[in-house]
């Protein structure tokens, strides 16, 4: 009779503490790890991992599943790159708590927001819930292919407690402030993992107008944090813009917020273009709250963050000129035909030198830092093969390299247009990132805008190009997967996972590290009301296990779905 339910036999064991690599069996009993090292007994299923690398499963703790893992068992893409653990409810938005009157609203945000469309959010979600318990509950009543965990977002808070004043960004009165403190105590003693909120101006519905959250006041977000404290439990995740000539005093609000409360704190930084050297400035300040005793990080992505534009993606380079305005609507072969034409194609190149509006439209037309995407996919791309470089080359203007470039293919193109993390045109800033002690890797973003980006691959791309691909400055692969293995868990409180030792939860991956690889993005409209989204696989998975079950074999499905909704900090 088996001894284990599973043994994985002979692998290159990275266990997630980031001490090197060693040859080991590991062993696993009722969902946990048994064993580790030399096991003699056998196991109902064993996997021979001669020459693959075997990690904990991935914990990615940045997503957007809110909708999504409501009517879907399968958090695609992130599954695919070896994510066993995904948080979700970043960035202040999701779907609870709600009223009746209210739903609408959140999906214009979460729509504006996250870029998932509205229509299969109105046909997907069925709304059986109005307190944040109550989602919870919902959640937890489908099985998946990973564990999940929720936060409780600052948008849905609002809107629940003030209604249309926080949509006017008014000012919480005292009583509103008690009620959300009490709301807040109530999320996370129901099983929140924590609180996120943004602040930043780039966070709008699909109206155009501002996340309700944008001008909380300091004495909201305190008694928020309060509620977190009577709990005594919860993480919260901050966005902010940070555009202020003195961003120290945002940060001695977020002090005094981290006194009050003792929570943990995490806040999105990434390197824009216009300040490449701003990014210092802020992991400094991030630096500064945890001299002060404060558990502060910064989460930080380890490739450029962009966009990927297309006829099939969600814009084009040319979404703001009035000719295209009247054919957006318009299917991909319809545009494409109409596109074809000599005297459209005029007319757009014309208008395409219009001035525009936003910082935001400006920085999706740096011609110097749009890419051709490519397969494979090439994240760090170099400066001369930007479709600005090739129209100089050619002298040619780089609007109708960009315009010809879209029409072929038979529109299936994507153009790579990164607009943080790549001043310089290289990842030099991400390596310095990551490497900090106060730093998480986060921002995958995996299950938000889904016509945009597809970076739920990152998990993927962090071990095949920081630790193997990259021509210059490579890192430690034990080291890059304890960066997304035990120190992202232990930053959410999940302190039974993101190691391979006795008594863990046995979520891993076995790899064939030398075929890991990101596969190009593809469109697919299999959302709720025929709704697009890019998805992107990746090679080189040879199982991705949760509690004890394999889940996906060289990337395809088995059938198990061990996934569970995860209430609250986890011990060890």
């Amino acid at each position: 009779m088996a001894q284990f339910d599973l043994v994985i036999r002979g692998g290159t064991v990275a266990d997630g503490t980031g001490d090197g690599t060693r040859d080991a069996d590991v062993a696993v009993k009722d969902g946990k790890i048994a064993a580790v090292g030399q096991v003699r007994g056998e196991g109902t299923e064993e996997i021979d991992a001669k020459g693959l690398l075997v990690t904990p499963g991935f914990v990615d703790i940045h997503t957007h599943y809110d909708g999504q893992a409501t009517w879907d068992s399968r958090l695609q893409p992130s599954s695919w790159h070896g994510v066993t653990t995904a948080v979700m409810g970043n960035c202040g938005v999701g779907f609870a708590p709600v009223k009746v009157a209210d739903r609408q609203r959140l999906i214009e945000l979460m729509e504006g927001v996250e870029d998932i469309p509205g229509a299969a959010l109105d046909e997907g979600l069925n709304w059986s819930w109005e307190s944040f318990g109550q989602y919870l509950d919902a959640l937890d009543s489908r099985p998946r292919d990973m564990d999940l965990g929720a936060q409780l977002p600052h948008g849905a808070l609002r809107v629940f407690v003030m209604g249309e004043r926080a949509a006017r960004l008014e000012e919480a009165t005292p009583d509103e402030v008690a009620q959300m403190r009490t709301l807040t105590s109530e999320a996370m003693r129901a099983g929140a993992l924590g609180f996120s909120t943004s602040r930043t101006l780039n966070h709008r519905t699909v109206k155009g107008d501002p996340t309700p959250s944008l001008r909380a006041s300091e004495a909201e977000l305190l008694g928020i944090a309060l509620g977190m404290k009577d709990a005594g439990r919860g993480v919260i995740e901050f966005i902010s813009d940070f555009n202020t000539p003195d961003p120290e005093s945002e940060f001695a609000m977020l002090d005094r917020l981290l006194e009050a409360s003792g929570r943990p704190f995490s806040v999105s930084l990434a390197q824009r273009h216009t300040r490449p050297e701003g990014w210092r400035r802020l992991l400094g300040l991030v630096e500064g709250l945890a001299a002060k005793g404060h558990s502060a990080k910064a989460q930080v992505a380890p490739r450029p963050i962009g966009v990927l534009q297309g006829l099939q993606a969600s814009r084009i380079p040319f979404s703001m000129c009035r000719s295209y305005k009247m054919i957006a609507h318009k299917t991909v072969a319809e545009r494409l035909a109409i596109m074809r034409d000599p005297a459209f194609r005029v007319k757009i190149l014309e208008e395409s030198h219009e001035p525009l509006r936003s910082e935001m439209a400006a920085r999706l037309v740096d011609y110097d830092r749009m890419f051709p995407l490519g397969d494979p996919p090439d994240y760090e791309p170099p400066q001369d093969s930007s479709l600005g470089a090739r129209a100089r080359r050619e002298g040619r203007d780089p609007r109708e390299i960009v315009y010809d470039y879209l029409v072929e293919g038979e529109g299936k193109n994507f153009i790579f247009a990164p607009f943080a993390n790549y001043a310089a045109y290289n990842l030099d800033c991400c390596s310095e990132m990551m490497q900090s002690p106060h730093t998480l890797i986060g921002l995958g973003d995996g299950g938000a805008h889904v016509g945009l980006i597809s970076d739920g691959s990152y998990p993927t791309y962090l071990l095949s190009h920081w630790a193997r691909d990259r021509k210059a400055g490579r890192l430690d692969l034990s080291w890059l997967v304890k960066r997304h293995t035990l120190d992202n868990a232990r930053a959410v409180g999940l302190n039974d996972r993101g190691r391979i030792a006795e008594g863990y939860k046995a979520d891993l991956n076995v790899i064939d590290f030398d075929k890991l690889r990101v596969e190009a993005p593809v469109m697919k409209w299999d959302l709720p009301a025929g709704g697009k989204r890019l998805l992107q696989r990746a090679t080189g998975y040879r199982a991705t296990i949760v509690s004890g079950s394999v889940t996906y074999r060289d990337g395809e499905p088995t059938g198990a779905l061990p996934g569970k909704l995860v209430r609250g900090p986890q011990s060890s």
